[in-house]
């Protein structure tokens, strides 16, 4: 598909035929900058930090934390909680 309206990304570099991260990071981060709207679900929250405006941390399908990768890297609780960081 051309030019979609959104990109949907689902963990498209875990599990078999997963995508190169070196490939879809810097390609995601790319689509980005010419103004694509991208969805990205994935576990990686420092490599996401880099290429999202905005996160959301999901606990069993409840949204529990919303907020700017700046508002993220600040808030311990919910990187030790729920990240794993």
């Amino acid at each position: 598909m051309t030019n979609p309206k959104l990109l949907i990304l689902d963990e498209a570099t875990e599990g078999p035929g997963a995508a190169d991260p070196g490939e879809i990071w810097p390609v995601s981060a790319s689509s980005r900058e010419k103004g694509q709207a991208i969805l990205l679900v994935d576990k990686q929250p420092r490599r996401d930090a880099k290429i999202a405006d905005r996160h959301v941390v999901v606990e069993k399908g409840r949204v529990v934390w919303t907020g700017t990768s700046a508002a993220l890297a600040a808030d311990r609780s919910v990187k030790e909680r729920y990240l794993q960081v």
